[in-house]
C-alpha cells in the first residue's frame, strides 16, 4: 500500500515547520524524501494520534496499518475485533491456507509473496463466467454467488470483503448452513446500502471476525488489514 496523500502532507507540514525551510512540498520534484521515511515520520505521527497502548497487543498493528493507509483515525475506535481474530488469521497463513476476497481489487493489493511463502494463494471468482450465471439465475449478486462459488475451498481459510455487503450476508448464510469453515472473516464493506447492516450481523457469528461500525471501509481497508496479518505472521514465522 502507497502512503496516503494525507498522512504525508502532514509528514511534510511538521518537517517543514522543524526545519523552517519551506522547501518540502507533497508530489513535487523537490520532495526530498524517501518512501521509507515518510513511512517511518508517519507511524510516528500516528503514535501521537492514537494510543495504540489502549488495544490487546495483538490488535494494535492492525488498528495502525488500517489507519496509516486510509488517513483516517476514526477507525482506530470503529474497527471491531473478535478475541481469537489475530490468532485464528495468523495461524491460517502460517498452515497455507488460502485467501478468498470479493472483488480483484481486494486480490490485487493482497502481498502474495508474503502468502506464497507459507504456500498460501488469494482466490477470487468475481470474474467467473459461471459466478455471472449462477448470480443471474438466483437473481442475486456476483459477489454472493462467488462466495457460494468458493464455498468448498476455503475451510480453514480468510475471507476478505471490501466491498460488497450481499458477500457478507451469503458467507453467514453459508457459515449458518455448514457450508462454509473459515478460519477468519475480514468483513469491510463500504457505502449507504446493506454495508452497516452486514457488519452488524457479522459482529453476531461465532467465527472469528474483523470488521468496523458504520458505513466507512472499502477494499483498501480489507487489503490493509490482511496485509498487516501477513506481515506479522513474517515477523514470527520466516
Amino acid at each position: 500500500m502507497g502512503i496516503d496523500d494525507r498522512i504525508a502532507q502532514i509528514v511534510i507540514d511538521r518537517i517543514e515547520e522543524a526545519t523552517g525551510n519551506g522547501k518540502v512540498s507533497a508530489g513535487t520534484k523537490n520532495t526530498p524524501l524517501r518512501p521509507e521515511d515518510i513511512e517511518k515520520e508517519s507511524f510516528r505521527i500516528l503514535s501521537e494520534l492514537i494510543d495504540l497502548e489502549q488495544f490487546p497487543k495483538d490488535f494494535g498493528p492492525i488498528v495502525q496499518r488500517v489507519v496509516h493507509t486510509t488517513g483516517d483515525p476514526d477507525f482506530a475506535s470503529t474497527l471491531v475485533f473478535h478475541p481469537d481474530a489475530v490468532t485464528s488469521g495468523i495461524e491460517a497463513i502460517r498452515a497455507g491456507r488460502p485467501i478468498l476476497t470479493d472483488v480483484t481489487m481486494v486480490k490485487a493489493g493482497i502481498d502474495k509473496k508474503i502468502l506464497s511463502s507459507f504456500g498460501g494463494e488469494v482466490i477470487c471468482k468475481i470474474s467467473d463466467p459461471q459466478v455471472s450465471q449462477d448470480a443471474e439465475s438466483a437473481g442475486d449478486t456476483r459477489a454472493a454467488a462467488s462466495m457460494r462459488a468458493a464455498a468448498g475451498m476455503i475451510s480453514g481459510g480468510i475471507i476478505a470483503i471490501g466491498n460488497a455487503p450481499t458477500a457478507i450476508f451469503e458467507v453467514i448464510r453459508l457459515i449458518n448452513g455448514g457450508g462454509m469453515k473459515p478460519a477468519l472473516i475480514v468483513g469491510i464493506p463500504v457505502g449507504f446500502v446493506g454495508a452497516v447492516e452486514s457488519k452488524e450481523e457479522l459482529a453476531k457469528v461465532s467465527v472469528p471476525f474483523i470488521t468496523n461500525r458504520g458505513r466507512k471501509g472499502g477494499s483498501t481497508v480489507a487489503v490493509a488489514i490482511v496485509n498487516a496479518l501477513l506481515r506479522i505472521a513474517k515477523e514470527k514465522y520466516l
